[in-house]
C-alpha cells in the first residue's frame, strides 16, 4: 500500500469528520434545550416561551440540515476510501450504523417535520411530545455511532474467523455495552449540551448588549445558564470515567496523552505542564500534581500507571506472538483441517493484529527480523506532543466552562442578567467549546493510531486502492463544497439572529417585552 494514499485518505476523512462534528454537538444540545423551553410553554401557557422555542428551533433546523448532509458523505467514505476496512470488519462495524439509520435517524427525520410545521395543527402537549421525539432521535443517533466508534477503540464481542479471513461478531451484547463506547457516548453528549448552552447564552448576551428583545434574551439566558452549569459539571465527571476506561483498554493512549515515558509508580501524579521530546523520549520541565493520575486512571493510590517504554516492550512480545498466529492462519488457508495449526492459532489469535503491523516493512511477517519487530513496536506510540497538548487545552476549556456557567447561574439568580462585562465575555467565548470538541476527537482518533481497529487492523492496511491524484481531487472538491456550506450555515444563522425572535407576526406580543425589569419570579 502506497503510504501517500493512506495519509491522504486519512486527511480526507479527518476533514469530513471534523467538519461534520461542527454541527453534531449543537444539534444534540439544542434538541433537549428545546424540550425544556417548550415544557415551560406548556406548563405556563405564556406566549413568549412559544416564541423562544420557535426561534431556537430555527437555529436547530439550520444546523440539522447541514449535519445530515455532511454525515451522509462520511458513511460513503467507508466504501470509497476504506474498502478493505469495510470488508474486514464490515459485519461488526456496519451493524450499529445500520441500526442508527433505521432506529434513530428515521425517528428524528420523521418527527422533525412535525416539529416545524405542526405548531398550529397539534395540541400543546402533542407538539411537546414531537419535540421530545426529535431530541430522543438525535441522542440515539449519537449513541449508535459512538457504539461503532467505541468498538474501533476496544473491539470486544468479536473474533477473527480464519475460514472467511474476516472479523465477525460473537457477542453483540458486548459490542453494545462496550465500556469505552458507553463512556464516549455520555461524555460526547454532555459536551454537546455545553456547546449548545454557550451558543444560546452568547446570542442572548448579544441581544442584551444591543438592548433588543430583553424579555426573550433574559429567559433564554436563564435556561442556558442552568442547563450549561449542569452539563459542564457532567462533562468533567464523565471525562474522568473516560480516563478510567483507558486504563484497561487503551494504555498506550493514556501514556501518550500524559507524555509518560517511564512507568509511574503509585500514587501516579498528573502532569499539568511539560515539554515532551521525541528525540530523547523524555518530558522536560514537568510540573505534576501528586496522586491525581492514579485516582483517575486506577481509582486507587497503590497501583502504578504503565509508561510508553514498558508498553512498547509489551507490543514487541505481542508482535512475536502474532507472527505465530499469522503462520497458523497461512497454514489453515491451504489445510483447513490441520488441527495443530488450529490449536496454534487459538493460543495466539489475540495478537494476530500485531503481526499485521509488520506488513509495513515486509510482505511476509514471518520473515521479519528483530529490528523490524522493534520498529513496528514503536509504531504503536501515537504522536505524543499532539496528544499531550490536545488533552490539556481541551481539559482547560472544560474547567473554564464550569467557571463561566457558574458565574452565569449566579448572575441569573441575582437578576443581574445585564452585567455588561459578562455579556461581552459570553459573546467572545462562543468558539471555545467547538475547539474543545474537535480536540476531543483528535485525542480519540490520533490516540488510536497506528490502528484503524485497536490491536486488530493497522490503518495502513484498511485503505482503498486509490491514486494520489484521485485523492487530491476529492479533497479539493470536498474542501470547496464544505467551504460553501460553511458560508451558507453561518450566513443563515446570522440572518436569523439579525431578524430576531419576532420575525413571525403571530409571535409579536408587546406585552411580553416590558420596558422595565422582567419579573422572572412571576414566571
Amino acid at each position: 500500500m502506497d503510504l501517500a494514499v493512506v495519509e491522504l485518505s486519512r486527511l480526507q476523512f479527518a476533514l469530513t469528520a471534523m467538519y461534520h462534528f461542527l454541527f453534531v454537538p449543537l444539534t444534540l444540545g439544542l434538541s433537549f434545550m428545546l424540550v425544556i423551553m417548550e415544557s415551560i410553554y406548556v406548563m405556563t401557557g405564556r406566549q413568549i416561551w412559544r416564541t423562544i422555542t420557535r426561534f431556537w428551533a430555527t437555529i436547530f433546523g439550520i444546523n440539522f440540515v447541514l449535519g445530515v448532509a455532511t454525515g451522509i458523505t462520511m458513511e460513503f467514505e467507508f466504501g470509497t476510501n476504506w474498502s478493505y476496512f469495510s470488508h474486514y470488519v464490515g459485519d461488526i462495524f456496519g451493524a450499529p450504523l445500520a441500526i442508527e439509520g433505521l432506529m434513530a435517524f428515521f425517528l428524528e427525520a420523521t418527527f422533525v417535520g412535525l416539529m416545524f410545521f405542526g405548531w398550529d395543527k397539534l395540541s400543546k402537549l402533542a407538539h411537546l411530545g414531537v419535540t421530545f421525539m426529535v431530541a430522543l432521535g438525535s441522542n440515539l443517533s449519537a449513541l449508535w455511532i459512538l457504539v461503532a466508534n467505541g468498538w474501533m477503540q476496544n473491539p470486544v464481542g468479536s473474533a477473527f474467523n480464519p475460514e472467511t479471513m474476516r472479523m465477525e461478531i460473537v457477542n453483540f451484547q458486548e459490542v453494545i455495552f462496550n465500556p469505552v463506547a458507553q463512556a464516549k457516548f455520555v461524555h460526547t453528549v454532555s459536551a454537546g449540551y455545553v456547546l449548545a448552552s454557550v451558543v444560546v447564552l452568547g446570542i442572548s448576551a448579544f441581544y442584551l448588549l444591543k438592548e433588543r428583545h430583553r424579555a426573550f434574551a433574559i429567559r433564554s439566558f436563564t435556561v442556558a445558564a442552568a442547563f450549561g452549569l449542569a452539563s459542564s459539571l457532567s462533562v468533567v465527571v464523565l471525562g474522568d470515567e473516560s480516563g478510567y476506561a483507558l486504563t484497561d483498554n487503551q494504555k498506550m493512549k493514556l501514556a501518550a496523552l500524559e507524555a509518560m515515558w517511564e512507568t509511574e509508580a503509585a500514587p501516579a501524579g498528573l502532569t499539568l505542564f511539560g515539554l515532551p521530546n521525541l528525540e530523547d523520549r523524555q518530558t522536560h520541565a514537568e510540573f505534576k500534581v501528586p496522586y491525581v493520575l492514579g485516582l483517575i486512571a486506577t481509582r486507587s493510590i497503590d497501583r502504578p500507571v504503565e509508561g510508553i517504554l514498558d508498553l512498547v516492550a509489551v507490543a514487541e512480545s505481542r508482535i512475536e506472538s502474532g507472527v505465530i498466529a499469522y503462520d497458523a492462519v497461512e497454514t489453515l488457508k491451504t489445510d483447513p483441517t490441520n488441527l495443530a495449526a488450529r490449536e496454534q492459532f487459538e493460543r495466539h489469535k489475540r495478537d494476530l493484529g500485531y503481526a499485521l503491523l509488520l506488513k509495513r516493512y515486509t510482505d511476509d511477517p514471518r520473515e521479519a527480523d528483530a529490528a523490524m519487530i522493534s520498529t513496528a513496536a514503536w509504531d504503536t506510540v501515537p504522536d505524543v506532543p499532539v496528544m499531550f497538548w490536545s488533552f490539556r487545552i481541551m481539559a482547560g476549556i472544560g474547567f473554564l466552562m464550569i467557571a463561566f456557567f457558574a458565574t452565569a447561574f449566579i448572575l441569573a439568580s441575582m437578576r443581574r442578567h445585564e452585567t455588561r462585562w459578562f455579556l461581552r465575555l459570553a459573546v467572545a467565548i462562543i468558539p471555545l467549546p467547538w475547539i474543545a470538541a474537535e480536540l476531543g476527537w483528535v485525542l480519540a482518533e490520533v490516540g488510536r493510531q497506528p490502528w484503524a481497529i485497536e490491536g486488530v487492523l493497522p490503518t495502513f492496511l484498511g485503505a482503498s486502492s486509490l491514486t494520489v491524484p484521485q485523492l487530491w481531487t476529492t479533497i479539493a472538491g470536498f474542501t470547496l463544497f464544505y467551504g460553501v456550506l460553511a458560508v451558507i450555515e453561518v450566513g443563515l444563522i446570522l440572518h436569523t439572529v439579525k431578524k430576531g425572535p419576532y420575525a413571525r407576526s403571530e409571535d409579536q406580543h408587546p406585552a411580553d417585552e416590558p420596558v422595565g425589569p422582567v419579573p422572572m419570579a412571576a414566571e
